[in-house]
């Protein structure tokens, strides 16, 4: 299993970038394993980005904008639903992963089960 990353290396949007840059600076910093698909400079990967994300996940208008993540070819979410999963320690869930020992995700996870 893969984690996807699709992004547009020349967006001209200050907060795709920033959010692009969030995304991949914390897979980074937790040692977690991805690949960064660049839709700018690739037609293949805009076209299968845009053909992958649910329905219910687009926008009412236009066309799902980057930062989009998958795991292999399951839709995880958008920089929105990252943001949220990270807020809540649940990285690992969202992205279809296995908490680590020791994380705070695993901590957390112990602590609902002894409940």
């Amino acid at each position: 299993m893969v984690v996807k990353v699709y992004i547009a290396s020349s967006s001209g949007s200050t907060s795709i970038k920033k959010q692009q840059q969030d995304v991949m600076g914390f897979l980074s910093a937790n040692k977690i394993g991805f690949e960064e698909r660049d839709i700018a400079a690739d037609e293949d990967n805009r076209k299968w980005m845009r053909e992958n994300v649910p329905d219910e996940s687009r926008p009412a208008t236009g066309h799902p904008l980057p930062p989009q993540i998958f795991n292999d070819s399951k839709y995880c979410g958008n920089y929105e639903a990252f943001f949220d999963a990270r807020e809540d320690n649940a990285v690992y869930a969202f992205l279809g992963l296995t908490a680590p020992p020791g994380s705070k995700e695993a901590e957390a996870l112990a602590k609902k089960s002894q409940q």
